[in-house]
């Protein structure tokens, strides 16, 4: 965080270059997030860049408050769902490419990770947008619930509900086609 602090000072003071330092720390999580938001790439690959621009033009906004990668997430979900609403997004399917499987040459294995990886993609996707953000910031950043807290500006207790209840959701729904959701699936996301 330390190292965050300073390269934004030096942003701040006119070093436009030391910008990439955060561009490159921050890329790949941004864009995993978004992309999961919005299950198309080439819109993902949009936001991302326009969400980095608006953190840039806001940078002198963060007091250093927080942690800093809780600020960004903050800054360019907010973003997200205001072009969400703005242009009445639509959720476009398109297959994300697979994660590596812990034993590509067993084809039961890989099988078995993609039917799982289809069947919890498509659960995600039937969650009302504030249930399935939580969810993907909690499973697949991985941050903690007072992160999310903060990135989203609910109640601590908020988030584990609205957690809580899209994992029902998506539990109850498998249970319906007669299939069985655990909460591993969310684990290994």
């Amino acid at each position: 965080m330390e190292e965050e602090i300073q390269w934004i000072q030096s942003i701040l003071a006119g070093n436009k270059q030391a910008y990439a330092h955060i561009i490159n720390k921050y890329k790949n999580q941004l864009y995993a997030t978004i992309l999961r938001m919005t299950r198309n790439p080439h819109d993902a690959q949009d936001l991302v860049q326009e969400a980095f621009v608006k953190v840039y033009h806001q940078l002198d906004k963060y007091e250093g408050k927080g942690s800093f990668s809780s600020w960004i997430y903050r800054v360019t979900i907010n973003y997200c769902m205001d072009e969400f609403r703005k242009k009445r997004y639509k959720m476009k399917q398109v297959d994300i490419g697979e994660e590596t499987l812990l034993n590509p040459n067993h084809p039961e294995v890989i099988f078995l990770k993609k039917e799982e990886q289809r069947q919890l993609e498509k659960l995600i996707q039937t969650l009302p947008e504030d249930e399935r953000l939580i969810l993907l910031l909690r499973y697949v950043n991985e941050l903690s619930y007072h992160e999310i807290s903060e990135l989203v500006e609910i109640p601590l207790s908020q988030v584990r509900n609205k957690l809580h209840r899209a994992k029902k959701k998506m539990r109850d729904s498998v249970k319906q086609e007669g299939g069985y959701f655990h909460d591993e699936m969310l684990g290994s996301r």
